[in-house]
């Protein structure tokens, strides 16, 4: 792989080559996938040290980083002539979006604007998920003036505490909490008010109540938020963690869902000693329809002219068999009538299951709550 590197070069999903042809494969349920992801790729990688990410420097080093995994799928190297010229032909007629995703190198602040100028010659509709450590507001303003219309910042911990845990100081790595928020702001004045979203990850340790109040935080400022589930990435740091019970997931789901479309806040949602969601802010017809919609429990991700959610990465959080059993964390299509069925019952499910938490970086503590 020597000398596959960006610009000439990126990584894109295991859902974005069989979108894009490179590999043969199907969908459950013929589920589409609506955005091409696409990840800068370099020799020496990413300079990040995040516990729970399987690009991360603290991963254990006998993988290469171009066979890393990333959210547990393969990511192949493409070369960026190959993807433009399938755009151009409309070779993946389902694309509406095309994000373009950073890693904390250097060089990407220059070949992420390099990468989207040349897809916005085929290919209007462009996001770029961004690094703050190594960006600042000028940067965000040539980025937009090159063509990206959308921009998201991957914060992941919902609380200072946990982002320096698991992406700062106490792990070695670069990544701080206020430059994070601060950049998002920054983002939000160039690209406009929710034209920035935030990616969360549900189950890195916080309470219901601290993720409802980075998501109501993000909104405020004028950030809307794209959830994740926690999933153990093997061989990084945090490999053995368990995800987050569905239940906790879904009442999220939920709660983001009536907070982004302006229909409650965190400050009218009540919650149990154990900061868990006990009522939504809202009065039982609106919580009835919201969860009879579905929507609350699709991917949330960036918007296309066609979509809500065109940015759906279809079954990036979860197993086949969790597929299988109803327990898909982010639907990439409509739920049906019985999906919501199930999820009705998820969302009462108060129970708990061992989880070990991140208690003293670097160590892993095997204390269970």
């Amino acid at each position: 792989m020597v000398g596959l590197e960006s610009p000439e070069y990126v990584r894109t999903s295991l859902a974005g080559a069989m979108t894009l042809g490179f590999v043969p494969g199907r969908f459950y349920r013929d589920a589409k996938s609506y955005c091409l992801n696409l990840l800068l790729t370099y020799r020496d990688g990413c300079m990040g040290r995040c516990a729970y990410c399987g690009l991360s420097r603290a991963r254990l080093p006998d993988t290469p980083w171009s066979e890393r995994s990333f959210i547990r799928v393969d990511w192949p190297i493409v070369r960026l002539d190959d993807v433009i010229e399938r755009l151009s032909k409309g070779s993946c007629a389902d694309v509406e979006r095309i994000c373009v995703s950073m890693v904390t190198n250097g060089r990407a602040r220059i070949d992420t604007i390099t990468v989207v100028e040349r897809i916005r010659r085929v290919f209007e509709q462009i996001s770029v998920l961004i690094t703050p450590t190594i960006v600042d507001e000028d940067w965000l303003k040539e980025t937009h003036e090159a063509g990206a219309d959308m921009v998201g910042v991957a914060i992941d911990a919902a609380t200072p505490m946990l982002f320096d845990l698991l992406r700062g100081k106490s792990v070695g790595g670069p990544h701080r909490w206020e430059r994070y928020w601060s950049i998002l702001k920054s983002a939000v004045k160039v690209f406009g008010r929710y034209n920035a979203g935030v990616h969360l990850i549900v189950g890195l340790g916080e309470s219901e109540y601290d993720m409802v109040n980075a998501i109501q935080q993000a909104y405020d400022l004028g950030a809307l938020t794209h959830l994740f589930s926690f999933f153990p990435e093997e061989k990084s740091p945090m490999e053995f963690y368990s995800q987050p019970p569905i239940g906790q997931y879904r009442r999220i789901q939920l709660a983001r869902y009536l907070i982004n479309k302006g229909l409650s806040r965190a400050e009218h949602m009540k919650f149990d000693s154990r900061g868990r969601i006990i009522e939504f802010g809202v009065d039982e017809s609106t919580l009835e329809e919201s969860i009879t919609c579905g929507a609350p429990f699709m991917t949330s991700g960036c918007r296309s002219k066609n979509r809500e959610g065109a940015c759906n990465r279809p079954y990036s959080n979860s197993t086949p068999y969790q597929a299988l059993i109803g327990e898909i964390r982010n639907y990439p299509f409509q739920p049906t009538a019985e999906d919501v069925k199930i999820i009705r019952l998820q969302l009462k499910d108060y129970s708990d299951i061992p989880v070990k938490r991140w208690v003293e970086a670097p160590e892993l503590v095997d204390e269970v709550e």
